[in-house]
């Protein structure tokens, strides 16, 4: 995955959010919003907290945001009001049960901006070029090639023999990065990784070979055999990757690595 780090800016309550989300470099910009997306906020900033609630929990009303943040209803008005008038929530009303219907709010398409990498329209572009000038066969290649060197970046963070625990030790080393994910066992012991949000988003809906890639690289870190069960780009609220023990023989990364084993990839 192309990640970044997230550069903290005191805000208030009904700060700009220009100025909010200022501060993270472009790698390319080529395009204009209405705000500057060049850095996202503290982690721990109200408006940043609410838009990941929305990402990971699909909608919330005010008395849920109102306990989640620990503030005074008037204060998550003026943050959802913020937040609404840039176009990153919306409000709708909900039916649910036999109760009276209630207003609940759901972030919109628009807050994938917020995770995008900003370069997608230079990579979609150069992928495009690949694919006309090398063929499909070529362009899957080089995005393995891809993969492979973002398993390398993410294979010292996971050191744990036990798999469920190189999931947890994953989702922390993605969440580290701004990409918001969480670690999940059902109640048939069926372990999941969880992603809220992607970095490519724009990039992935025209390419859906990045959605391969990005599993590929899982297995790769894991050591396991990984399946998309549940997609964004077909609507859903993230994405589900299924985690299972290798049938096979181990991978090197299967456990701790190995003294001296590394995840090759020629050049």
């Amino acid at each position: 995955m192309v990640l970044f780090k997230k550069v903290g800016i005191e805000t208030g309550p009904a700060v700009n959010l220009n100025r909010f989300f200022a501060g993270r470099r472009f790698l390319v910009q080529v395009r204009t919003s209405n705000m500057t997306l060049n850095a996202l906020g503290r982690r721990d900033s109200p408006l940043w907290r609410i838009i990941e609630h929305l990402q990971r929990n699909g909608s919330a009303t005010i008395k849920e945001l109102e306990e989640v943040l620990g503030i005074t209803t008037t204060a998550v008005r003026q943050h959802l009001h913020t937040l609404q008038a840039e176009g990153y929530i919306e409000r709708r009303i909900v039916h649910a049960g036999v109760g009276r219907p209630h207003h609940a709010y759901f972030a919109t398409a628009r807050v994938q901006e917020l995770f995008a990498c900003h370069c997608d329209d230079l990579a979609l572009t150069l992928l495009e070029e690949v694919f006309h000038l090398e063929g499909e066969q070529r362009a899957i290649e080089l995005l393995n090639r891809v993969g492979v060197r973002l398993a390398q970046k993410y294979a010292p963070s996971v050191r744990s023999s036990l798999l469920q625990d190189r999931v947890g030790e994953l989702a922390a080393a993605f969440n580290s990065q701004g990409i918001l994910a969480d670690a999940v066992i059902d109640e048939e012991g069926t372990i999941a990784l969880r992603t809220y949000n992607c970095p490519f988003h724009e990039l992935a809906q025209e390419h859906r070979e990045i959605c391969e890639m990005d599993r590929g690289m899982l297995e790769k870190v894991l050591g396991s055999d990984v399946r998309l069960s549940r997609c964004m780009m077909e609507g859903h609220t993230g994405c589900t990757f299924t985690v299972r023990h290798r049938e096979a023989a181990p991978s090197v990364t299967d456990g701790a690595p190995a003294e001296g084993a590394t995840l090759g990839v020629s050049v």
